[in-house]
């Protein structure tokens, strides 16, 4: 069935941070490509006129995009903006007004969690939810109960088939090249089971602290930030069964099946951390608990992958910034030629940022007469061209009405499942200097995998490639 495109596009949050760094830009880009001819409808408490708003749209696409003159005139004719109280009824009886003869609405709730319902509940109760959309910007939900408080008041008021649950990590053109990596390649299938990869990890380190936002990231920490999201996501991604076909929900269907092979993670099998110098950040407890850095090891009770660790690995304050996946293969049953490469193994790097790259760790023979060889990297990598960046490729997917890239609810359900063992303070939590890789006993962690893979910066991984 078709589903009719979205004919106004409403932003909650207009005046906040996500929308300064993220939704101009992408709002252009995608008026630059034809793909948005509608009102445009910004949501905020501060008081702006329509100049201060469209000012402050220029600003952003200054400093955060690429400021093309005849796109962002387009944008600016297109943007209103609406000031109001998110709990107040007149708030959205305003907008039923701006809305005026929209019939296919799409609102994006760009708004702390928790806000979600306030709003969902102004929105049905104004009629403003009628045949419309809704985005829900993560985190969803804090804890398994909050995500299903959340999915509850989003059910009362909206269509399952118009609930959109954006993580925008799943857009990441790199993210994207993972998935097709898997599937295009008839030579990974053989071996992408628990008969020839040892281990997986996968690090998203970031050099940065919390640049401003104590008070956000003391409601969340790591794992809620990132790793019951983003990474769990890249690892259904890598560990997922081939999509039975081409239809949205099926690549759903089949992460699915991967999240509930997960197993719940003990408080054993993990390690928190927290940089030195987080509770001298305005906006943080001078006796904080939340962790800023998180190591855990997964296991995934399936055919293909029982006995395959995964080690996930999310920090600040790391010594660069840098997401990146290393599957290694086991090493070769004997050593056939230089006893050198004994326990040397192949392995599979998947930059996912930033600079994506894929490649693979092999070995070649050493020029003479000796059959010995060294470590070499076959190395694959596309420079960037003209791609849509995250919010602009799931915007146009949510006005068309393709849920392929969002998030489904019974995926979210067993995340949530997998790491509420590990929420609150059921694990020690140990300092580590900023812009050292963590506490020590993440290293612990994955000893018996060989340690974990540190990311190079672009510069000098390039350096090593054979």
């Amino acid at each position: 069935m078709i589903q009719p495109a979205s004919d106004a596009f409403v932003f909650f949050g207009a005046t906040g941070d996500l929308a300064f760094k993220q939704i101009f830009p992408a709002l252009q880009a995608m008026i630059l490509r034809g793909h948005l001819d509608m009102p445009i409808i910004g949501i905020g408490r501060s008081d702006l006129s329509k100049e201060q708003f469209v000012s402050r749209a220029h600003d952003s696409i200054e400093q955060h995009g690429k400021l093309d003159a005849g796109a962002f005139g387009k944008l600016s004719a297109q943007l209103q903006y609406l000031s109001g109280d998110y709990q107040d009824d007149a708030t959205y009886r305003n907008l039923k007004a701006l809305l005026g003869n929209a019939s296919h609405p799409l609102h994006y709730l760009a708004i702390p969690p928790e806000m979600f319902e306030n709003v969902i509940k102004g929105l049905s109760r104004s009629g403003c939810t009628k045949n419309s959309r809704v985005i829900v910007e993560k985190p969803f939900g804090r804890d398994l109960a909050s995500a299903q408080a959340l999915n509850q008041a989003l059910l009362q008021a909206f269509a399952v088939a118009d609930i959109y649950r954006i993580d925008h990590y799943l857009a990441k053109e790199p993210v994207q090249n993972l998935l097709y990596f898997r599937f295009a390649n008839s030579f990974l299938e053989p071996i992408w089971n628990r008969s020839h990869i040892a281990s997986v990890q996968i690090t998203m380190a970031e050099s940065f602290g919390v640049q401003g936002r104590g008070s956000f990231y003391e409601s969340v920490g790591a794992i809620r930030d990132v790793v019951q999201n983003h990474l769990l996501q890249v690892v259904a991604l890598l560990a997922m069964n081939s999509p039975l076909d081409h239809h949205p929900d099926a690549i759903r269907d089949a992460k699915l099946r991967v999240f509930q092979a997960m197993q719940p993670i003990s408080p054993e099998q993990a390690v928190r951390g927290q940089f030195r110098g987080y509770r001298a950040e305005p906006g943080v407890a001078p006796d904080s608990m939340v962790e800023t850095f998180a190591a855990l090891r997964l296991d995934i009770d399936n055919e293909r992958w029982a006995g395959v660790p995964f080690y996930i690995r999310a920090g600040k304050q790391l010594p660069l910034t840098a997401t990146e996946v290393m599957v290694t293969l086991k090493a070769p049953p004997q050593p056939v030629f230089d006893s050198a490469a004994s326990g040397q193994a192949n392995y599979f790097r998947i930059r996912i940022g930033p600079d994506a790259l894929i490649s693979m760790g092999a070995r070649v023979k050493l020029p003479g007469e000796a059959m010995a060889g060294e470590p070499v990297e076959l190395l694959a990598q596309r420079h960037p061209g003209d791609e849509m960046t995250p919010y602009e490729r799931l915007f146009g997917d949510a006005i068309l009405g393709d849920p392929a890239l969002f998030a489904r609810y019974d995926s979210i359900e067993a995340a949530w499942r997998i790491v509420t063992p590990l929420l609150g303070d059921t694990t020690l939590l140990e300092m580590y200097e900023a812009q050292s890789w963590g506490p020590a006993a993440a290293n612990s962690l994955i000893a018996a995998a060989g340690g974990w893979h540190n990311p190079e910066s672009t510069k000098d991984s390039h350096g090593s490639n054979g």
